[in-house]
């Protein structure tokens, strides 16, 4: 509130007679004492898009009309982006998305959000308006609906998972019975949602710190059964928090799948990117098989095949994997695997022709040089690679 960016851009407003208030995520953290320069600071305002635009180009602050139907515009200031949205009260509603009429009632906005604590505004002075004891609600961990949940949910079915998500980063047992018997009755409609959306919360739950109580009560509610059917529960999770050293809510969406997942048909319908379904491929499969018991040279071994990042994931993943998993993960975190010193063309230059056989012992000479532990340097690998050709 006291940054100049801040500052500049409600003097612009308020200069013409708008009302500006910080609204959601960035009050909800403040409240709570947690940072809020990574979370993109939201602003209610009492007037038109318009309106609103005008009175920037007035200060001669950079204003993009991002979703102007629905009220917002995006105020740039110093670099930083801003997005301001008129109050807005709902005429229409299909289950995902809202026709909007603008207004000039605050408490008409607070009412058509989804939870108490994501109805809390603050003035640039620091003054709270918090109309549905959402603050309480925040205190306790509880995350309840504004009233009635049903209808909420019948508003925007994405409710159903925004209530674990919220619940996952700051939620405390036990759940809101009323909101939890609400999600349960409307799981069977999230199958209509988009891939990317159910994914973009699913992930985000698996962000906050501890989710596996979370994505537990997702599970008994019913909101798993149809996007995420491979779900076998948290044990695999909670050890894995247990021992990762980087969170990664890809990493750990792989830890509470059944063993067999197929990655590729899980990746088409949660709308993963290619890398992403690749990677949950690699995470799930079950060759090469580690051997952390093997010691370093295993290790080396592994991490040559996999590559740095993938040797963690599976060895994180492998729970139940005898050997020093810890010294294995700091050597994947800081060993860079050296390249093969032979290639196909020192076998061409011993005048082999080009075919299969040149790939067959090049290949040869990799499994003689990683047996080596990588000892063997470019002298060693030629003269292995002439006495292979000589014996073949």
């Amino acid at each position: 509130m006291d940054a100049p960016d801040v500052r500049a851009l409600f003097q612009s407003l308020n200069q013409a007679g708008i009302a500006a208030r910080f609204v959601g995520g960035c009050v909800r953290n403040a409240v709570l004492g947690r940072a809020v320069d990574d979370i993109d600071v939201d602003v209610a305002v009492d007037k038109p898009p318009e309106t609103v635009m005008r009175a920037l180009a007035a200060s001669r602050l950079k204003s993009v009309p991002t979703g102007l139907k629905h009220g917002t515009v995006t105020a740039i200031v110093a670099g930083r982006p801003f997005e301001l949205t008129t109050l807005r009260r709902d005429v229409e509603t299909d289950g995902r998305r809202a026709v909007v009429a603008f207004t000039d009632d605050w408490l008409e906005d607070a009412g058509r959000r989804d939870f108490t604590f994501n109805a809390l505004y603050a003035d640039a002075d620091g003054t709270l308006y918090d109309p549905f004891d959402g603050r309480s609600d925040l205190a306790a961990g509880r995350v309840r609906f504004i009233g009635d949940a049903d209808t909420r949910i019948t508003e925007d079915r994405l409710r159903v998972l925004r209530f674990f998500r919220f619940y996952a980063w700051y939620g405390k047992p036990p759940l809101d019975g009323p909101g939890f018997d609400a999600c349960r009755r409307n799981a069977g409609a999230l199958g209509s949602l988009s891939g990317e959306r159910v994914t973009k919360e699913l992930l985000r739950l698996l962000e906050a710190p501890a989710p596996a109580d979370a994505l537990a009560a997702m599970a008994e509610a019913g909101a798993l059964d149809h996007w995420l059917p491979e779900y076998d529960g948290v044990a695999c999770l909670r050890a894995l928090i247990g021992r990762e050293d980087r969170l990664d809510p890809l990493r750990r969406l792989a830890s509470v799948l059944e063993a067999g997942t197929d990655a590729t048909a899980l990746g088409k319908r949660l709308k993963l990117s290619t890398q992403q379904a690749l990677r949950l491929d690699v995470m799930l499969a079950r060759e090469p098989a580690l051997d952390v018991a093997g010691g370093t040279k295993a290790w080396r071994a592994g991490i040559y095949h996999l590559g740095n990042n993938l040797y963690a994931d599976r060895l994180l993943l492998d729970v139940d994997e005898p050997g020093d998993w810890r010294a294995a993960l700091a050597l994947a975190r800081s060993w860079t695997p050296p390249e093969l010193p032979v290639s196909g063309g020192d076998a061409l230059a011993l005048g082999l022709a080009p075919g299969q056989r040149v790939g067959a012992l090049i290949a040869a000479v990799g499994r003689w040089w990683i047996d080596g532990d990588f000892s063997a340097d470019r002298a060693a690998c030629l003269a292995h690679l002439e006495q292979l050709v000589r014996s073949r």
